[in-house]
């Protein structure tokens, strides 16, 4: 149970709604900020403005999946009006206050460094890219569909990167009978993609295996689909590009060359919010239980 623990959210998209359900349900005082057009606010939120006042009694504060901008700019779906969170903000947030995001770009991580706030970044937990992995491979495969003329089953399939989300998109295509490559850098993954009946090799043999390749799904957050790479793909292949941005691929040459290549991140929030919710839900509850443990065991 969260009982007595003041949370307070600032903006974010329907992912944000199950979390904020969530934390009501076990008893947090919420309040949210940039929440103006939620339609049914859940009972037990109290909707606010962000102001130095809403901040300077939270226990918790949570930002969207991607915290802000480098301007201190929070994406609030349920706004009607621009959410940002300025320096003065953080001043009046307690010493002791948990600042939570997905992922923290410069401008979040300095201020909570120069305020000696807590920040915790909920997608490096591997729990978390691991339930995400799912909505995201389930996306990956909805725009592959979407945007090709041929079936997945029999397709010859490549994807570039075998760490969590790698692996379940690489298990989804053998699912559907898809041929699957598999990039990686370690050896450990490569025995790893040998031994799922995958057929692996070393990125800096990519261009040795991508001539006969229909689709390529690529997590790995650098250039590695690059020109030289590009200009030796079939023109009908599709690539579905699951990195960070701006992700792994050379868009440019890509569009020059006629091939479709698309990036494609933060899947989970777009085909699966409520899911998706659920999980970085899940895990906040956890974390937050966890952080009042560590600070009753000082």
């Amino acid at each position: 149970m969260l009982t007595g623990v003041r949370i307070v959210f600032l903006g974010g998209d329907a992912r944000q709604l199950e979390v904020i359900r969530k934390c009501v349900e076990l008893d947090a005082t919420v309040s949210a900020a940039g929440f103006d057009k939620w339609e049914t606010p859940s009972p037990g939120v109290s909707l606010e403005q962000l102001t130095v006042e809403l901040l300077s009694n939270a226990d918790v504060l949570v930002l969207p999946t991607v915290g802000c901008d480098d301007e201190g700019n929070i994406s609030a779906l349920f706004s009607s009006e621009r959410l940002t969170i300025l320096e003065e903000h953080f001043t009046a947030l307690p010493s002791d206050c948990l600042v939570y995001t997905g992922m923290a770009k410069s401008y979040l991580r300095g201020m909570c460094t120069k305020h000696l706030l807590k920040l915790i970044e909920l997608l490096n937990r591997d729990d978390v890219a691991i339930y995400n992995s799912i909505p995201t491979a389930e996306g990956a495969l909805v725009m592959a569909i979407q945007n090709t003329d041929f079936t997945i089953h029999s397709s010859k399939s490549m994807v570039l990167g075998l760490g969590r989300t790698g692996f379940t998109m690489a298990r989804s295509l053998q699912g559907l009978g898809a041929s699957v490559k598999v990039g990686v850098r370690k050896q450990e993954h490569y025995a790893r993609a040998e031994e799922m009946g995958w057929k692996p090799f070393m990125t800096n043999e990519l261009l040795l295996h991508v001539p006969d390749v229909d689709l390529i799904f690529n997590t790995i957050p650098s250039m590695i689909i690059t020109a030289q790479v590009l200009s030796r793909l079939a023109p009908h292949c599709v690539i579905i590009d699951l990195a960070s941005a701006p992700g792994g691929c050379d868009f440019r040459y890509a569009e020059k060359r006629g091939i479709k290549a698309m990036l494609a991140p933060g899947l989970p929030g777009i085909v699966a919010p409520k899911s998706a919710g659920i999980i970085m839900a899940n895990a906040l509850v956890q974390s937050i239980s966890d952080e009042a443990l560590i600070k009753g065991d000082e």
